[in-house]
């Protein structure tokens, strides 16, 4: 385990969530030092038991392993008086709560705010939630592609008439646990300045939908209506040529190419002389068919080559295999390697922040269910006996690694 102290370190996370934006966002506060303890019921986070692409591991599968390292597990029932008891006294110590259960639930279990401040009136406790605490859609399912296809990003790119195409990652999950990781410091923040806990509000809706933050600005601002055209250009209130274009072999991805330049690479005197600011906007269909029509002459590298040669912004096309083979991301340490006891050697990826003094780290991969139970109770300063009736009562579990 590396000494270099984390920015942090000596803070206690109690994460309560589950699947990928609650956990993804405590993970987050772990990599910065925090100790994260992650309460599961007894029998395992539901993540543990639903693997992305089937890849489920040796003992973890690789979804649960990717949102979860740097944390240590205590497996409790909440439905018996015993664990909510454990979880109790974990509070009373803790400097950040975490959950994302359904509307009702935290109250039900005894664990909302109002709850917890008696018992840690400095505690940070941030919830997460699909829609909001309250309102006509708190009780709707908060999943990913659904709150893509209610925040209307799926209508700012492709072709007019052709089905809406969600993102190829969770945008909602990941960038509401961004979100909910920004409000956790930032309360930290205010508590180191106040002595104040406070409770931190966090919904996938209003995550989603302010991170389009210039796009609906030109909607509700603006006036510009949202119009897909014919050609799939990548964004509706972006000038052509702007999206992924067809070459001989492959694709590659064209960003405010100038139609001057464009015309003297491809020898096209109908792109000579236009003004893309004003041709970039009423040709919108015709740009993107004819550039598209002189890609397709050509290899994506020759054109990559070429273009980029002249300094027009382009660039390639990825699958997550050349992804993790490029120079830039090898260079950038973006994936990291580390050896996980039960899954052997994991490569994953790694921060996307740098600390000159403070960086971030792992010292752990995920956990087992109830892995650390012990060790937890005991640094609550829980018995020998009481642990072993915790245990006997199913109150609180343990795997051993």
């Amino acid at each position: 385990m590396t000494t270099t102290r984390g920015i942090l370190d000596g803070y206690r996370v109690i994460d309560c969530s589950i699947a990928q934006a609650g956990p993804f966002a405590a993970q987050r506060l772990g990599d910065l030092g925090a100790d994260v303890i992650k309460v599961e019921p007894t029998g395992g986070e539901w993540q543990r038991f639903a693997a992305a692409g089937g890849a489920k591991g040796n003992r973890i599968n690789v979804s649960f392993l990717s949102l979860n390292r740097n944390k240590r597990s205590l497996a409790v029932d909440l439905k018996s008086e015993g664990g909510r008891e454990v979880v109790r006294e974990l509070i009373a110590g803790a400097d950040v709560f975490l959950q994302n259960y359904r509307p009702g639930v935290a109250a039900r279990l005894g664990l909302d705010y109002e709850s917890l401040r008696e018992i840690n009136p400095a505690i940070v406790y941030v919830s997460i939630s699909g829609y909001g605490e309250d309102g006509p859609y708190r009780d709707r399912p908060g999943q990913d592609m659904l709150l893509q296809a209610m925040t209307g990003s799926m209508l700012s790119g492709g072709r007019d008439g052709e089905p809406p195409r969600a993102a190829g990652l969770f945008l909602a999950d990941g960038i509401t646990a961004s979100t909910a990781f920004e409000g956790v410091l930032a309360a930290l923040l205010h508590r180191e300045r106040t002595g104040e806990g406070q409770h931190v509000s966090v919904n996938m809706l209003d995550a989603l939908t302010t991170l389009q933050m210039q796009e609906l600005s030109v909607f509700t601002a603006g006036h510009v209506p949202q119009t897909r055209g014919a050609e799939p250009n990548a964004h509706v209130y972006i000038r052509a040529p702007y999206g992924v274009f067809a070459t001989s072999d492959h694709y590659i991805a064209l960003a405010f190419a100038d139609l001057e330049t464009l015309g003297r690479v491809f020898d096209e005197p109908e792109l000579l002389g236009l003004d893309p600011e004003e041709h970039g906007w009423t040709h919108r269909d015709e740009l993107f068919a004819l550039v598209e029509k002189h890609l397709k002459k050509r290899t994506t590298k020759e054109w990559l080559e070429l273009l980029l040669a002249e300094g027009v912004w382009v660039g390639p096309v990825y699958g997550y295999a050349q992804l993790v083979d490029d120079p830039q991301v090898r260079h950038n340490g973006t994936f990291v390697d580390y050896d996980h006891p039960t899954e052997g050697r994991v490569k994953t990826p790694g921060f996307p922040y740098r600390f000159g003094r403070t960086p971030a780290r792992i010292d752990r991969g995920a956990p087992l269910v109830g892995e650390h139970s012990s060790e937890i109770l005991a640094e609550l300063g829980v018995d020998a006996e009481r642990t072993a009736e915790l245990f006997a009562s199913g109150a609180v579990a343990e795997t051993r690694a």
